[in-house]
């Protein structure tokens, strides 16, 4: 087996307590995932090279493809984590009933304001970031002014003329400018107005109109345009762009609404379309699904022709050929090796990085192992979630029971083989096929009447 033993690097009692805290409950840590990733070294490269595309002023996009508890949402934070140290700005939210990418009834709209609450630098990778941006964006503009001689009004004028050729451009230009007047002239709430706009929270144009003088609103229309907006944006203020994660997207597979669902499709071939042509300067999308979701031809991705001919897999990438250049990013399934190395590091961060603190030896990984195989085969490395989860309550009962020998509780680890909610049967199913072909202009879905299931990948 490959060597376990981590760097001796220790680890802060908050950052251990964090991610001890979300795997015991089955969730992705928000901190630390440096100090439990393994494998998947040529996914990761194939992300920084996406990154550093986006830095260059070009876009990207990709869908992350795994097993159901194979990890996307870990993966997902991991690549915020390395655009956030290279200097990108990102945003990321979990698709869900109330958070689309079409809508007519506010879900666009919400799913914006999501990303922007999110919205994170490296400075404040905890989101709510919208603020600082806008503050270096002004602060940048002060300093050319000042080596100008110029207004610094001038210079913000100057810098946002770009961005009014754009859908939305000029109001959005309008609300930097008043962000700028409040910063000025000492007001606070114009500057809270400016940035409660900027993050779609004005659910009305007369609120708007009266707070800041604009005529316009980010709604569910304008969802997709802000954010190629917001891209540039964040370029002015000195940042390398704007990266976009969005997990969940089975949420819009389980749309019982035929016409609903094929208006997301249709949102996505937008997307998909200009970052394949690099039209959405310095932006860039991860979103994460299960292969039910891309394949399934009578309602996942595969039910729209034009997304299918996009996403189609290289027929040469066969027989131990690789494509990791694809829009599709298969996530490959952990070996048993590799949940190895991860039972090392789990065992790592439990001790907080002292290998003098650690409650079990090696032995008692392939004890582990062998038993998690033997009750649920090798679905307990391929699928890990469960069998974190377990590994970690086993090394914290061990922590509060000395007494205890690991030798004993191994063998009362109970697993079970996690079930794929997205193959559920979907309540309400006419059992329609999606349409092939794009949604007739024009029309209304009618969203009061989709059904989802409100499911987590």
């Amino acid at each position: 087996m490959t060597d376990t033993s981590p760097a001796t690097e220790r680890i802060r009692p908050r950052d251990r307590d964090a991610i001890i805290q979300s795997l015991r409950a089955g969730v992705v840590p928000r901190v630390g995932q440096q100090h439990i990733q393994v494998g998947r070294a040529n996914e990761v490269t194939a992300l920084v090279a996406d990154i550093d595309r986006i830095a260059d002023g070009g876009s990207s996009i990709r869908f992350a493809i795994g097993e159901y508890g194979a990890g996307k949402s870990f993966f997902l934070n991991l690549v915020r984590s390395i655009a956030l140290e290279r200097k990108l700005v990102t945003v990321h939210a979990d698709l869900s009933p109330d958070r689309r990418l079409h809508a007519t009834g506010g879900q666009a709209r919400s799913l914006y304001a999501e990303l922007m609450r999110n919205l994170a630098t490296r400075a404040r990778p905890e989101g709510g970031a919208m603020s600082s941006v806008v503050e270096r964006f002004v602060t940048d503009s002060l300093s050319v002014a000042a080596s100008r001689d110029v207004a610094p009004e001038v210079v913000i004028r100057e810098r946002l003329t770009s961005l009014e050729e754009l859908t939305g451009g000029y109001d959005f230009a309008q609300v930097v400018a008043a962000y700028w007047k409040g910063h000025d002239t000492g007001n606070e709430q114009l500057k809270a107005d400016a940035v409660r706009w900027l993050r779609g929270e004005y659910s009305t144009r007369t609120d708007a109109r009266v707070a800041l003088g604009v005529r316009t609103i980010i709604d569910d229309s304008t969802f997709y345009d802000h954010l190629k907006l917001f891209a540039r944006f964040v370029r002015l203020a000195g940042f390398g762009g704007l990266l976009v994660c969005l997990d969940e997207l089975v949420n819009l597979y389980k749309l019982a609404n035929t016409q609903a669902r094929n208006s997301n499709y249709e949102q996505i071939l937008r997307i998909l379309n200009d970052s394949l042509q690099g039209s959405a300067a310095g932006l860039g999308f991860v979103l994460g699904g299960t292969p039910e979701m891309l394949l399934d031809t009578r309602r996942g991705l595969y039910s729209y022709a034009a997304l299918q001919s996009r996403l189609a897999e290289n027929t040469f990438a066969t027989a131990g050929i690789v494509d990791y250049s694809g829009p599709v990013l298969r996530l490959s399934n952990l070996a048993p090796e590799d949940l190895y190395v991860l039972l090392g590091k789990l065992r790592h961060v439990f001790a907080g990085g002292d290998p003098d603190a650690y409650l079990v030896p090696d032995d008692a990984l392939h004890a582990f192992m062998t038993h998690c195989s033997t009750r649920v085969g090798e679905a307990y490395f391929r699928t890990p979630r469960t069998t974190i989860k377990e590994f970690v309550n086993l090394l914290a009962a061990l922590e509060q029971n000395p007494g205890v020998e690991w030798s004993d509780l191994v063998e009362r680890v109970e697993l079970a083989p996690e079930e794929n909610p997205d193959l559920a049967p979907l309540d309400g199913d006419t059992g329609d096929p999606a349409p092939a072909g794009p949604a007739v202009a024009g029309a209304t879905p009618p969203d009061d009447d989709d059904e989802l299931s409100d499911l987590r990948l």
